[in-house]
């Protein structure tokens, strides 16, 4: 069976073949006539147009690169399949970036839109991993673009954040209205701005409730599982053990939690845990995970809509789109013990 083309499109339909693909790329210029008969003489012949052939003409791949450090963490995921989504109904394919925190591998997937390999790019590392000139300015020099979870320093870029600050605060405000004074942070990987964000809003809640910040109850994590663990066996081997552990993550907290249960002690009786993302697996922990929701699908959705419009040679007004958190309290926390 010969293959099906254009000119048998336009051959059956009664138009010019000008006019078929006029209609598959922007059906919104031709007339409501014309499109009823072309769209029906493709699905009558079973016609794929070929998009390799259609981004030489129009010099768009087609395609949208996301750049993440680590894809399979679980926030990451929910994140994922909401881009996946929105970028479906706008006709774009999305090409996934794990960079496994390696700044030549971030370079390495820019320079795929660089090299027209792909139309624009998700970032979610706080690198921009674009050479920038001082005396032009920045929307003139980056692909279409947007910076989301970890944000990048630099206000001309579009982003779509939460108040990681604010967050930090609510889930030790949480543990201090718990009666809880001695309380625990163990942190994300060293200076990425949630991480520093995240501490800010736990000191400022401290500082509020006139607790003084000890150094000792700070413990450095990397947000994988495997670090709550060992945080958590470091905070019960100090001499006055914290009676709350607020993790920056829910991976970490789900660490912490085991090595807790490994250790005999109960959780929240002894010891309470709130982690920070409220993962899949939070609500099926034992006890249930008290954790700051962050609106994983929201923040992947927003971020694949903004870069659309730029894709479209739209320039959105609204730079940073900041979405809102949530305190969800479940069995991991409770009162301070006696």
């Amino acid at each position: 069976m010969s293959k099906v083309g254009i000119k048998d499109i336009a051959a059956r339909s009664g138009v010019s073949s000008a006019t078929v693909s006029r209609t598959l790329r922007n059906p919104e210029l031709v007339s409501k006539d014309t499109r009823t008969r072309v769209l029906k003489a493709v699905k009558e012949t079973g016609y794929k147009p070929n998009r390799f052939g259609a981004s030489l003409r129009t010099q768009k791949s087609g395609n949208v690169v996301v750049v993440m450090p680590d894809i399979t963490n679980q926030v990451n995921a929910g994140i994922i399949r909401a881009i996946e989504s929105e970028a479906h109904k706008a006709g774009y394919s999305v090409l996934l970036g794990d960079t496994q925190n390696q700044e030549e591998r971030e370079q390495h997937y820019a320079d795929m839109v660089s090299s027209g390999q792909a139309d624009g790019i998700l970032i979610f590392t706080p690198n921009l991993p674009f050479t920038l000139q001082e005396n032009k300015p920045v929307t003139e020099q980056l692909p279409p673009l947007v910076n989301s979870c970890e944000e990048i320093d630099n206000e001309d870029i579009y982003k779509v954040l939460i108040d990681n600050k604010a967050g930090g605060r609510a889930a030790v405000q949480h543990l201090l209205d718990l009666g809880h004074t001695c309380i625990a942070a163990v942190m994300g990987p060293k200076d990425t701005p949630s991480t520093l964000e995240r501490l800010a809003g736990y000191k400022q809640a401290l500082t509020e409730a006139n607790i003084e910040i000890n150094k000792n109850l700070i413990i450095r994590g990397d947000y994988r599982t495997v670090s709550g663990i060992e945080a958590m066996e470091k905070l019960l081997r100090l001499r006055h053990r914290p009676t709350a552990v607020f993790c920056f993550s829910d991976d970490m907290a789900i660490g912490a939690m085991n090595a807790l249960r490994e250790y005999d002690y109960r959780i929240p009786e002894d010891i309470s845990v709130i982690g920070f993302d409220d993962i899949s697996y939070a609500e099926l922990m034992y006890p249930k995970l008290t954790t700051i929701r962050q609106p994983l699908e929201d923040i992947g959705r927003n971020c694949m809509q903004l870069l659309v419009e730029q894709l479209k040679g739209n320039r959105p007004e609204q730079k940073v789109i900041k979405l809102p958190f949530e305190l969800v309290v479940r069995q991991s926390t409770g009162p301070v013990p006696r």
